[in-house]
Parts: structure tokens; C-alpha cells; sequence
């Protein structure tokens, strides 16, 4: 068993700045965000990405589209010595244009479905663990999974992670 960081995508580990970053070409990474990945990987946690992805049930793009920028991702990670150990998306929506996708679904943050499944999935110590978001549903579906959420709200990432894994260590969710 060991501790994870689950990462929500836009907005904490790469730049948000349409709206619906969905191309590979597209790809900024957030200051930190490289070294964050890595310093996760060298103290032995387990690293995830949970991201809604509700423009694929809008019809701005198609789960292939987030296949590809999650390889992208995956590719300058790995040239960076860096790794995501699994990335995980909810395509859907309750208000999808796309009929095939347009449900309230239990992985949607504030859910926790994505991180339940991941923890089912991989030898997760949920009390050591804890989820990075951008937004106040990140942190809802941290604490329904019973871990911890820390808002990142800008700045250096793997400076805030580093700080969130300490106060982690010291005060875990209940």
C-alpha cells in the first residue's frame, strides 16, 4: 500500500486556457507541474489524473481527442523522467448535446467514482493520500473518497505539493 496524489488535468497540471483543451498542440504545462509529477514518482506515490471532461458529451470533441492528449501528456512526462501511473476522465454530462453521453454519472466530480475506482484498481493508502483540483468540486470528490483535497489556486505546483503532502502526513482525512 502506498499513498497517492490524484490530479485533476486542466487548470492544475496543464493550462486551461480555452476552456476545452482537448489538443495535443494545446499542451502548456502549468509552472511545477513536470517537477511535481516527478517528485510524487521519487517518493514512491502512486501518481493519477482525474479530470471531467464534459466536452466530449457537449460535442466539441470525442474521447479519442482525450486519448491523444493524455499520450501527449504521458510522452513529455516520460521525457522528463516522469510518469502518471493512470489517467481516468468522465466524458459525461447532464446537460450533453451528445445523446450517448448525456447522464448524470457517479464518476462526474464532485463524485468520487473516479477515485473509488482507482483505489479499487491499485494498492492506495487512502489515509496518506490526498487530490489536487483548481475547483471546489475537486475537493468535494476528495472528501466523499475520504481523502484530502487541497484547492490549488495557482502559483509553482510542485511547491504546493509539497507542502499539501507534508500537511497530509500530519493531519490525514477522517
Amino acid at each position: 500500500m502506498r499513498p497517492a496524489v490524484f490530479f485533476d488535468r486542466d487548470g492544475v497540471l496543464n493550462r486551461d486556457e480555452s476552456g476545452y483543451t482537448h489538443r495535443p498542440e494545446d499542451l502548456r504545462w502549468m509552472e511545477g507541474a513536470v517537477e511535481a509529477v516527478r517528485h510524487a514518482n521519487a517518493c514512491g506515490w502512486h501518481v493519477f489524473v482525474v479530470t471531467n471532461q464534459s466536452g466530449v458529451a457537449r460535442g466539441f470533441y470525442d474521447e479519442a481527442a482525450v486519448e491523444r492528449f493524455h499520450e501527449a501528456m504521458a510522452r513529455d512526462l516520460a521525457a522528463a523522467g516522469a510518469r502518471v501511473d493512470a489517467f481516468r476522465y468522465c466524458p459525461y454530462h447532464p446537460d450533453g448535446t451528445v445523446p450517448a453521453y448525456r447522464r448524470d454519472d457517479p464518476g462526474r466530480k464532485p463524485r468520487p467514482g473516479m477515485i473509488l475506482d482507482l483505489m479499487a484498481e491499485w494498492p492506495v493508502d487512502a489515509a496518506r493520500s490526498l487530490l489536487i483540483g483548481d475547483k471546489t468540486s475537486d475537493v468535494e470528490a476528495a472528501a466523499a473518497a475520504g481523502l484530502r483535497g487541497f484547492l490549488f489556486e495557482g502559483g509553482d505546483l510542485s511547491v504546493f505539493l509539497r507542502g499539501a503532502m507534508a500537511s497530509a502526513a500530519t493531519s490525514p482525512a477522517s
